[in-house]
């Protein structure tokens, strides 16, 4: 039970591998403008290698409570990275017709050694000393200019998450959520009059499975049918539609309900003038899960339903002529401010509703030097929950709770030269709540600074 219980906590606030939890992995793997030089030119496609080298302090690497033990390490990173595309905008002559098919895939891998800071951490580290998490993903877009065509596309992540229990038990050292999540989808795209008008209607597996045999009642398939679509009524102003329906089954007799989720959107972006945009987009989202029975203990469910939505303002240094324009590499890029709710599927409950508002920032200073910032507050509201309990008897009851999350994360590079850079990572994340679902202890504060050279090209 104490492992059960221990998954409530530490993935609390858990979505989907591919909704990006916060600071998951290095600024370069998650935006290639960071990330990538040149290149190499190989015919009609482009690869860029990378090779990054970092050492760095990990304050609280099981995001423990600070009356469960907290465990603070040194880390030793090391994370090789490629990708491969078809040819870019700068690199294509302007004279040639725009391509048939744009395709882009990348993989990276991060190799982390741990070295606890005294014999305590030593004890609860040993079996996690050395890991690899990673990832690897594809997408191919056919006839993107034309007024048919069609994509596919396709993730596999693999995350190394630690339990967060207290120090000293099994939990920590024997039962890791590591986990391997694999998406692939395909779609249908229509862009009739010129494609002032666009439409998608595709499908996406999602395949969540955790590697430890204690959470292997977690392992679950998502199928989702989705929709979207674009009319650009304006030069600068275009009206925007999403809609999904989805299916969440798990592999094995679990206290969590298989169950329909159903989520529709529409909203505006454009341009306010040429350095602000604005995206605003509203809806409603429900879910269809049912009660079920496990172990002859009978489990009460909870629905979703309320307001979906995200506004976010934008700010470019340099001007944009339409809502195509990229902005320049060179100056602030963008300042970007904004407020996200949604729901998805919980590992404690049947879902949970996140109202997160964020800030982000880029500097690029004649390619020489990059900065960037992040950083958010975001409230976790869960409903009533319950799980099996003992054997005969009845099952386990929460209410409903809210957790509080705050993160930030600075990124900063010095580049020598064109292929070469120096950088610093520092990131902060905290967990605060009032309330302990099934008695465990949420709270936890967890700072990591790391120091690094990267190679790229």
């Amino acid at each position: 039970m104490k492992s059960r219980l221990g998954l409530a906590a530490a993935i609390v606030a858990l979505t989907s591998t591919f909704t990006a939890t916060a600071f998951a992995q290095q600024p370069w793997i998650r935006d290639r403008r960071y990330g990538e030089g040149a290149g190499i030119r190989a015919g009609n496609l482009e690869l860029h290698p990378s090779l990054a080298g970092e050492v760095g302090y990990d304050s609280n690497y099981f995001q423990s409570a600070e009356d469960e033990g907290v465990v603070d390490v040194f880390r030793f990173r090391l994370t090789p990275s490629i990708t491969l595309s078809t040819l870019g905008a700068q690199r294509r002559d302007p004279t040639t017709p725009a391509p048939s098919v744009n395709f882009e895939a990348g993989a990276y891998a991060a190799a982390n050694l741990l070295v606890p800071t005294d014999s305590e951490g030593e004890e609860a580290i040993d079996p996690q000393r050395a890991h690899v998490a990673g990832g690897a993903s594809f997408t191919l877009d056919v006839l993107p200019a034309r007024p048919w065509g069609f994509d596919l596309y396709g993730d596999y992540q693999r995350t190394i998450e630690p339990n967060n229990g207290p120090v000293g038990e099994q939990s920590i050292t024997g039962n890791a959520f590591d986990r391997d999540s694999l998406r692939l989808g395909a779609g249908i795209n229509a862009r009739p009059g010129g494609g002032l008008f666009d439409w998608r209607l595709g499908y996406e597996l999602q395949y969540h499975l955790f590697e430890r045999e204690a959470f292997e009642t977690f392992n679950n398939a998502r199928h989702y049918f989705k929709t979207r679509g674009r009319w650009r009524f304006l030069p600068r102003t275009a009206l925007l539609y999403d809609g999904q329906y989805g299916l969440i089954r798990y592999s094995n007799e679990t206290s969590q309900p298989d169950g329909e989720t159903i989520e529709s959107r529409i909203g505006v972006n454009g341009l306010i003038t040429y350095h602000f945009a604005l995206l605003a987009m509203g809806g409603w989202a429900a879910s269809f899960f049912d009660d079920h029975t496990v172990n002859g203990q009978t489990l009460q469910v909870m629905n979703y339903d309320d307001f979906v939505g995200q506004a976010e303002l934008k700010w470019f240094l340099v001007p944009r002529p339409n809502l195509e324009a990229t902005a320049a590499p060179v100056g602030l890029s963008t300042i970007a401010a904004g407020y996200v709710r949604n729901f998805a599927p919980s590992y404690l409950g049947s879902f949970y509703r996140r109202d997160r508002g964020y800030l982000n920032f880029a500097y690029f200073i004649g390619g020489v030097a990059v900065i960037a910032v992040e950083g958010g507050y975001g409230r976790y509201s869960y409903p009533d929950s319950q799980i099996m309990g003992p054997p005969g008897g009845p099952p386990l009851s929460a209410g409903s709770f809210t957790e509080d999350r705050i993160d930030a994360q600075i990124f900063g590079e010095y580049r020598p030269s064109n292929s070469f850079g120096i950088n610093t990572t520092l990131s902060y994340s905290q967990a605060i709540s009032d309330d302990e679902p099934y008695g465990e202890n949420l709270d936890f504060s967890r700072y990591q600074a790391f120091i690094g050279a990267r190679w790229f090209m």
